[in-house]
């Protein structure tokens, strides 16, 4: 909920910059729309604000603040996208969130919103252009910041344990992660394991019988040896025979 504060908080500062040359804006607007022949029909979507930038804007200036609305207005519409994975939502915070991505669709008409007091963008158009041309569009950003920060009061009028944030997910499957691993290694059979001293005794013991087998060979080769000799008993001269 932080990062999504700290994000509107850049939006916000963007917006007061750009709010400072609103005659700037509504000029580049105004001279695009000349360029393009298209001095009939208000500034309704952000798509023809695209358009106009695209294609009729001859000069820094007017592309410069063009292009630092449409920026604005693609922030924000980043900043609703992501309050989706904050919040699972209820009627209320959904509703106001979909207005808010209805009002940044590109396409849609913006042609009938007004900000209203304490907003005072409007009041610094002429009325017709207030009324037929660009009340709508320099409407826009503040009408979704309201509504940005609207969302913000009412969930954090929610209990804690409905914010669900993306991370906490993350963090709850990696800390399950272990756990899962440590029951499917108890259900998979295990061989035994023998304890060091246990494996010690064992090893003792087989040097041991080794020791005892190799006493008892060469026992038994010395008792045979000695019987050997028995049978051969004393070596003696051969004697002489009489004939």
């Amino acid at each position: 909920m932080n990062e999504v504060k700290d994000t509107l908080k850049v939006i916000e500062d963007n917006y007061k910059l750009f709010l400072q040359q609103q005659f700037t804006f509504v000029g580049a607007l105004q001279h695009t729309r000349e360029n393009a022949h298209d001095m009939i029909r208000p500034v309704a979507s952000i798509s023809q604000v695209q358009s106009y930038m695209d294609h009729y804007c001859n000069n820094l200036t007017d592309r410069r603040i063009l292009t630092m609305f449409l920026n604005i207005c693609n922030d924000l519409s980043n900043l609703c996208h992501k309050l989706e994975t904050v919040h699972p939502g209820n009627s209320t915070t959904n509703e106001i969130l979909e207005r808010c991505k209805l009002l940044l669709n590109h396409s849609n008409d913006l042609s009938t919103i007004r900000a209203k007091y304490p907003h005072d963008v409007v009041n610094h158009l002429s009325c017709d252009e207030a009324k037929n041309h660009f009340g709508g569009v320099v409407s826009l950003i503040p009408v979704v910041l309201d509504g940005v920060k609207e969302w913000l009061s009412h969930t954090e009028k929610l209990p804690r344990r409905m914010l669900c944030n993306v991370s906490d997910r993350s963090a709850v499957a990696e800390k399950r992660a272990p756990q899962d691993a440590a029951s499917r290694a108890a259900i998979s059979p295990k061989t035994p394991s023998v304890h060091p001293e246990a494996q010690t005794s064992v090893s003792n013991k087989d040097c041991v019988q080794v020791q005892g087998n190799k006493h008892v060979r060469k026992k038994h080769m010395t008792d045979r040896e000695n019987h050997c000799e028995k049978l051969k008993g004393p070596w003696k001269p051969p004697g002489r025979h009489a004939f």
